[in-house]
């Protein structure tokens, strides 16, 4: 069952009768994106500080944005959220995800770096996962510059972001470092093979479909052969051992849901600690409109508190 909110934005989707993505190709695709959002978003709460900065990357600078909550001492080393936004590693960037990330600096009480990473088409996988990957160590390479804890990172990200920030956790492990608190995973796509009962459900008609799905792959991946690799489908990675805990919240009608659960579960299954909420009545994409759907609001006030609860957590290894 939806909630009357979603099926209301749903039905004023329908009624619009914008194109889809696929029919408009990438670049047309982010400009439909970024004019959808003042119809959604909410007005951008208050931050002590949100400036461009950037992080030299594999092909050059990536483009940052830092946040500092309301009201931080400005040199205070606040623990950080580094924050990977969605759109289907095509579309999107640090202005569609401004407001969510400026209210998870407020409501986890934490600097947040949401990072510019490289899309598709013009850059193929892995670009994202490297450029994730290179944000995530400078973040705790400059941390003193920064006035950030290094010892108190988690990642985070909503759909497509959720998948990098989850890739993230995986190689951060492998590499030894950094020691992350928590993998904040919104919605995330963990397996790109598509076939869950939710992605055959929700195949039309709420919001993301199965042809935007098939075609983001189509602009992010090389082939078939990329859908196996875990940096693209982490529930594929060899093992889900050792990760951070990971607090998982997903939309109860979104083709995405089952993997969300998937996820959770195979971090159980491996030892891991795994929180796993789902908002039943809603749908893909909508902790960004919380303009017209109240449980956006909810879901980060949710992910504050876990990211509260994870830097003030003590570690013992």
């Amino acid at each position: 069952m939806l909630d009357q909110e979603a099926k209301a934005l749903l039905e004023a989707v329908a009624k619009a009768n914008r194109p889809a993505f696929e029919a408009i190709g990438a670049v047309a695709a982010r400009k439909l994106y970024k004019e959808t959002r003042s119809a959604v978003t909410p007005p951008a709460p208050d931050v002590e500080l949100a400036a461009n900065i950037a992080a030299p990357g594999p092909l050059g600078p990536i483009p940052l944005r830092y946040y500092r909550p309301a009201g931080a001492e400005p040199r205070a080393p606040l623990p950080v959220l580094v924050f990977y936004h969605g759109g289907g590693w095509v579309v999107g960037d640090l202005d569609t995800h401004d407001v969510v990330c400026r209210t998870l600096a407020n409501e986890g009480q934490c600097a947040v770096v949401s990072v510019d990473y490289r899309m598709g088409p013009e850059h193929k996988f892995p670009a994202a996962v490297n450029d994730a990957f290179a944000a995530l160590k400078w973040v705790q390479a400059e941390a003193d510059h920064l006035h950030v804890d290094a010892a108190r990172i988690a990642v985070g990200g909503d759909s497509a972001g959720g998948n990098l920030a989850a890739v993230m956790a995986l190689m951060a492990r492998d590499a030894g470092g950094p020691d992350l608190r928590l993998q904040l995973l919104i919605y995330p796509a963990t397996d790109m093979a598509m076939d869950t009962a939710s992605h055959k459900a929700f195949a039309e008609g709420h919001l993301l479909t199965r042809s935007s799905m098939t075609w983001f792959q189509m602009m992010y991946l090389n082939g078939a052969a990329d859908v196996a690799d875990w940096r693209a489908s982490p529930l594929k990675a060899a093992s889900l051992a050792d990760l951070p805990p990971a607090h998982v919240i997903v939309a109860g009608n979104d083709p995405l849901r089952d993997e969300g659960e998937a996820y959770a579960k195979a971090l159980q299954a491996a030892g891991g600690k795994a929180v796993f909420s789902e908002y039943p009545g809603s749908i893909h994409g909508f902790i960004t409109m919380g303009k017209v759907l109240p449980q956006a609001g909810q879901a980060l006030a949710e992910s504050g508190a876990a990211l509260r609860a994870a830097f003030a957590a003590l570690l013992f290894h």
